[in-house]
């Protein structure tokens, strides 16, 4: 994938670098609330293989947001065709997000959902992007 940059962000395929706070994020509980589970570091890393591979083979998916200023990677924001949500026809294209509470309130989700949206429209001829949330949704 070529990087998506933004005023603040850099959207890019995932680095060796990114796997701790990868892991951070998928055990944490405030992050992980309203998931069923939390992921091990091993559990992480196979899952954090698995995306990159995603972006690599598709050009897009959850891919890793960087803050560009300071090279800091703070979570995830991306597109990926999603199957696992009953609700929903196979194939639709999802809009999701998961980063680090003390990047919370910040407007980077925002900020990426934006380039993401304007990429999955225009660069790959998705007509609809959805996203869902539980009942009550955390705060992001």
């Amino acid at each position: 994938m070529r990087p998506i940059r933004t005023e603040r962000l850099i959207l890019r395929n995932w680095e060796d670098g990114d796997r701790a706070l990868f892991h951070r994020i998928n055990s944490d509980e405030r992050v992980m609330e309203f998931f069923p589970f939390r992921r091990d570091r091993a559990t992480a890393d196979a899952m954090m293989d698995e995306f990159r591979s995603w972006i690599a083979e598709d050009g897009y998916g959850f891919a890793a947001a960087e803050i560009a200023a300071t090279g800091e990677c703070i979570g995830f924001v991306g597109l990926l065709e999603t199957d696992h949500v009953p609700s929903l026809p196979a194939g639709t294209t999802e809009i999701g997000w998961r980063l680090a509470p003390e990047y919370w309130g910040k407007g980077y989700v925002t900020e990426a959902a934006e380039a993401w949206l304007a990429y999955g429209f225009d660069t790959l001829g998705v007509n609809e992007i959805v996203s869902f949330a539980v009942a009550a949704p955390p705060p992001s």
